[in-house]
């Protein structure tokens, strides 16, 4: 059983949530593994998550003290392989210098960490987290892709892929028979309120076309201005966050997902929505293309305001709502994987 070292800027509380534990259980199994990440507080982990508090100046400080952070892992663990979940955790690893092989992950495209997310002050850093990112690609022992579009980054960065299987997604909640589309016609929004979910031009799309139906968004970010005021005008309802249940429930009270993304990775939520039956209105960027089949199971558009204006008209249209949400289950259910089978792909990659 191999050593290995897993780093990312993901948030851990110890104990692990059900739905985690049956990732981690799962990579236990086939490795002997350790977890460099970081705490949503003080906590510290445990034998095998080492978290970083959290602190004022969190992401400087954890980005600034991860290569240490690693080196000392490395030393202490002696790992045989180390997997970073980003492009930037693998810049991290490599400028640790321990001499054990890296594979990075792409779960989309890292030029939108400094661009497209968060503070002003990324946006200062974009040149520069755009070169560590590919310089990172470029020079990883191993790069893991989780969609076709990901492999497409990869390859335009220099790199062909070791391999390409997606993201371990705990759907088990999802695969209920889904219910039945609510006789008044909901739109539905779940993401992240930053600049790459394209929030801003749905809420000018949304007055544009003004549909008969509701619009619900579930979210936070820096960009809850943009639904403040559409919740202020009496054109949308806003829930900052929702448990997973929650979310199953708040698909099946809603007609579509949408997505108008300015960039996507695998867009976890279309397969959610797909497998509660429920077709997705979705930009065509980034990795939604690969889950979503224009006119069959959802509906592709630009993310421009105009072009999300004339895809939300099909709220209008009952027939094709049902259509579209008879198409949607199959779809949903191509992305049904094992915690067990995504271990052994790990595995698999890990030792090839």
């Amino acid at each position: 059983m191999k050593r290995v070292l897993f780093v990312a800027r993901n948030r851990y509380r110890v104990p692990l949530s059900p739905s985690l534990r049956l990732k981690w259980d799962a990579l236990g199994r086939v490795f002997d593994l350790r977890v460099v990440a970081a705490s949503p507080d003080r906590g510290r982990g445990d034998d095998t998550f080492r978290l970083r508090p959290r602190t004022a100046l969190d992401g400087p400080r954890f980005w600034l003290s991860l290569p240490a952070r690693i080196r000392r892992e490395a030393r202490a663990f002696r790992p045989q392989a180390i997997v970073a979940q980003s492009p930037f955790e693998a810049a991290a690893a490599l400028i640790a210098r321990t001499g054990v092989p890296v594979i990075v992950e792409l779960h989309g495209d890292w030029r939108t960490f400094g661009r497209l997310y968060g503070s002003a002050g990324r946006r200062a850093i974009a040149r520069v987290a755009d070169a560590a990112g590919t310089w990172a690609v470029r020079h990883a022992a191993k790069v893991r892709a989780v969609s076709p579009y990901t492999e497409r980054l990869a390859r335009e960065a220099g790199r062909e892929p070791a391999a390409v299987f997606p993201a371990f997604m705990d759907l088990a909640p999802f695969t209920a028979p889904p219910a039945p589309l609510p006789e008044r016609p909901v739109a539905l929004f779940v993401g992240v309120l930053e600049p790459y979910k394209n929030i801003d031009g749905l809420a000018e799309a949304w007055r544009r076309a003004r549909p008969h139906a509701e619009l619900r968004i579930v979210g936070k970010g820096t960009r809850t201005d943009v639904v403040a005021a559409l919740v202020s005008d009496g054109l949308a309802t806003w829930q900052p966050e929702l448990s997973t249940g929650e979310v199953v429930a708040a698909l099946d009270a809603a007609s579509v997902l949408i997505l108008p993304s300015r960039s996507e990775g695998m867009g976890r939520v279309v397969i959610e929505a797909h497998l509660r039956g429920r077709p997705v209105l979705g930009s065509n960027v980034g990795g939604i293309p690969d889950l979503v089949t224009d006119g069959v199971d959802g509906i592709l558009f630009e993310p421009s305001p105009r072009a999300i204006a004339a895809a939300l008209r099909v709220l209008d249209d009952r027939d094709e709502l049902e259509r579209l949400a008879a198409n949607a289950r199959a779809a949903g259910e191509r992305w049904l994987v094992s915690p067990e089978e995504y271990a052994e792909r790990m595995r698999e990659l890990v030792e090839s």
